[in-house]
């Protein structure tokens, strides 16, 4: 069996300690890449059909809504062939206290019962917020394993954490 890293990331005007800023790779991808490096395991992104927009309100204003109104974003492509995989690392930002709903999604588009579930997120204070429980929910017959919070500002220099997070399974 083989390992998936699964990850949404948002590569436009992200919040960091208090300021607003563009970037070109989101926070997530950053260490969705980082933990390919580390575990030479397959990586997948998620991608809703519907961008983003650019500005930083105008993104958690519409993620607000999907959570709101319990929405399902459809996203553009499927991971083939999911039975090969045993164990994924499941990487999102934390948006208003969870997943985004394109996770929900892709989580509910698979039986992904009996397999390993390793959550990690990117935060600037709100840490795994509601998502362990939601994952919970959302992947009743599956293995949640300790997840892992990590502060979008400081992605860059998260590798010790990130080693120590996997010496822990």
């Amino acid at each position: 069996m083989k390992t998936l890293i699964v990850y949404f990331s948002h590569n436009k005007e992200n919040y960091f300690g208090g300021t607003i800023r563009s970037v070109e790779v989101g926070n997530t991808q950053i260490v969705a890449e980082k933990l390919q490096s580390m575990l030479d395991a397959d990586i997948y992104q998620i991608k809703p059909l519907h961008e983003y927009p650019e500005k930083y309100d105008e993104c958690t204003a519409i993620a607000r809504k999907e959570l709101d109104n319990n929405e399902r974003p459809k996203i553009m492509n499927m991971v083939p062939y999911m039975e090969e995989y045993d164990t994924i690392y499941l990487g999102y930002p934390n948006w208003w206290g969870t997943m985004p709903m394109c996770l929900w999604t892709f989580l509910e588009s698979y039986d992904l019962k009996d397999k390993k579930i390793y959550p990690f997120c990117t935060h600037e204070g709100s840490g795994l917020g509601n998502s362990i429980n939601d994952l919970k929910k959302i992947c009743s017959q599956s293995i949640i394993k300790k997840g892992l919070a990590l502060k979008g500002s400081q992605v860059n220099q998260s590798d010790q954490k990130l080693k120590e997070w996997l010496k822990e399974e």
